[in-house]
């Protein structure tokens, strides 16, 4: 899509070009003519499998690295008994890495029967120092590792792999790189993720992001609204700006602009019908955004503002820098310019040093807010973090009791909340046939509910109006109101 570079064109013998994206597409080239022998050989197609783990922008990392696959002519399946299999990890927590490696387990029984498989892996958990020497000792059969910082580099890593047959690894410590205009296989047609920076300048205390994803990269506002018109122009109607903090969008950028800025522009894009973003770190919600929101039609009335703890005291060892006071009060100012906007959030239960008058702080926080819903986890002690070290570590079973005490908690305020617009018509975008009945396809209102309701395949990507005739807790059932 992105560039009309012809790989059946490129002349192999020529020494690959140093610029990039150009030196991708060589090596897209160059692993296409092992693509071709093994179709030949085997009468069919090499098979890829693509497993992601972890945030919206491992997501999009995903369908980039699908994109350079298909592009060399790999087919796409979702069956690990294949020719490549790929896992695109996180890191956030801990078991995350142990999934990792539990699966990792199973593959290496599949590569005994299959000893051409390649199996690679990428993303944060190979940011990892501890996790790639663990993985170079203890699973020797993979055979690509990159991390976070070079994902474009896919096919070059491929064709050294096929050239050297040994293991290929390849971690970079950080990067200024921004490398995106390569092939990219969405996995929704007429809607896409976009990337707008990477990275995150925050080091809060708990998280290990800033140590795999580096320090804060923003694209240039003309890169990224070309991209949107070519999505739009491809079909695509709604788009999620991404970035570990988009708040902060901008700040590095030779022209310095701000995310409330962006947003503007982006909502001026014709044929675009919707505009979405994650994740929002409220210390730098300004109030220029606010209005923003406010005035841009084509933002939805959804917010993700993670509030991690409602205690400021265990706010201020996570280094959150904001108090649960600060945060109540950015909520009222959020509300007041939008009444109608729904709220979800990330919280976080059994930070070390957590009493339970804290954990009641967090209660309050909740009933107070009262979220669309919530993420909820158990504190992950992450290796390298600064609360890794920190004393009164939680005991487990306090810190399940209160878990279970919050998700209760969470899910009948949520449960209430989600209801509020029972007896209305609101515009839903169609993703896909409702898996659980059939007759009926799913879609999610602006503010991110979703809703179900008989109709057919033929609505997928459109956006329609439903009438919300029953809420069940976190969804809703209605009925087409008119054809599109």
């Amino acid at each position: 899509m992105y560039n009309e570079i012809d790989l059946d064109r490129m002349d192999p013998s020529l020494d690959p070009p140093a610029e990039e994206p150009e030196r991708q597409y060589y090596f897209m080239a160059r692993c296409r003519e092992w693509v071709l022998a093994f179709q030949q050989d085997h009468g069919r197609p090499p098979r890829a499998c693509i497993q992601t783990f972890g945030c919206q922008m491992n997501a999009r990392d995903s369908e980039k690295l699908l994109g350079i696959l298909s592009q060399t002519g790999f087919e796409e399946t979702d069956r690990e008994e294949a020719d490549l299999v790929l896992y695109n990890t996180c890191t956030v927590r801990d078991n995350a890495n142990q999934k990792v490696y539990g699966r990792l387990g199973r593959l290496s029984v599949l590569k005994r029967k299959n000893p051409h498989m390649i199996i690679a892996l990428c993303g944060c958990m190979m940011q990892e120092r501890q996790a790639v020497e663990k993985i170079r000792k203890s699973y020797p059969f993979v055979d690509i590792i990159f991390g976070t910082h070079n994902i474009f580099k896919l096919a070059e890593l491929l064709y050294d792999r096929l050239c050297r047959q040994q293991m290929v690894v390849d971690i970079w410590d950080g990067t200024k790189a921004v490398v995106e205009e390569l092939p990219t296989q969405r996995k929704f047609p007429f809607k896409s993720g976009v990337n707008i920076m990477f990275g995150c300048n925050n080091f809060c205390s708990y998280c290990i992001v800033p140590y795999v994803r580096g320090r804060e990269r923003s694209r240039e506002p003309e890169e990224i609204l070309a991209e949107i018109r070519r999505l739009v122009a491809d079909g695509v109607v709604e788009v999620m700006l991404l970035g570990q903090n988009v708040n902060s969008y901008g700040k590095n950028l030779a022209r310095p602009m701000t995310f409330a800025q962006l947003l503007r522009q982006v909502n001026e894009i014709p044929g675009l019908a919707r505009i979405r973003f994650m994740t929002s770190h409220p210390k730098d919600l300004s109030v220029d955004l606010i209005e923003a929101m406010k005035d841009c039609q084509k933002v939805c009335r959804h917010l993700h503002l993670p509030i991690q703890s409602g205690s400021s005291r265990i706010l201020e060892q996570m280094n959150r820098r904001y108090t649960k006071e600060g945060y109540l009060a950015l909520v009222d100012r959020i509300r007041q310019a939008m009444p109608d906007i729904s709220l979800t959030t990330d919280i976080i239960v059994g930070f070390p040093g957590e009493t339970e008058e804290d954990f009641q702080e967090t209660l309050d926080v909740v009933r107070r807010v009262r979220y669309d819903s919530a993420f909820t986890f158990l504190y992950s002690k992450r290796t390298g973090t600064p609360a890794a070290a920190m004393a009164a570590q939680v005991p487990e079973d306090v810190a399940k009791d209160r878990f279970d005490r919050l998700l209760a908690l969470v899910q009948q305020t949520a449960g209430q909340v989600c209801g509020r617009d029972t007896g209305t018509v609101g515009k839903v975008l169609v993703e896909c046939p409702d898996d659980h009945q059939d007759g009926y396809v799913t879609g999610r209102l602006s503010n991110n509910t979703t809703v179900h309701f008989p109709g057919t395949v033929e609505l997928v990507g459109k956006l329609v109006d439903v009438y919300l005739e029953e809420s069940r807790g976190f969804y809703y059932m209605g009925r087409l109101v008119k054809e599109p």
